[in-house]
């Protein structure tokens, strides 16, 4: 019988967890202002304690209402070896906070969903 508790190391922590992030951006920024977000979120997927790191745009898919949501503008996955990992690039990670510092002003939305993987 296959358990759906997430897999766990000897310290019961998830041996993964994934934070994806959509981002809606301010329709009036600039190209230097876009460009800036590109490059900034771009950096995020590149954290050497991350299992994976992936940003991206909505993809060219046929909308399927109510199913695909197209809107927003960036989305982030990053997928963590531990949850230690994930409380470090919340709490303690300069180069998060960097880019929180410097790109929060640019969108008008964020949608979080942080995820457990079941094996």
């Amino acid at each position: 019988m296959r358990s759906f508790a997430p897999r766990t190391t000897a310290t019961m922590e998830p041996i993964m967890f994934i934070h994806s992030a959509m981002f809606w951006l301010r329709p009036d920024l600039t190209p230097a202002e876009r460009a800036l977000f590109d490059a900034e979120v771009r950096q995020l997927a590149r954290l050497p304690y991350l299992e994976q790191g992936h940003v991206g745009t909505p993809a060219a898919t046929p909308q399927r209402p109510p199913l695909t949501d197209h809107s927003f503008d960036y989305a982030t996955s990053l997928h963590f070896r531990t949850m230690a990992d994930h409380d470090h690039y919340q709490n303690a990670c300069p180069l998060h906070a960097h880019f929180v510092a410097t790109c929060k002003g640019y969108w008008t939305r964020v949608v979080v969903h942080d995820i457990a993987p079941l094996d």
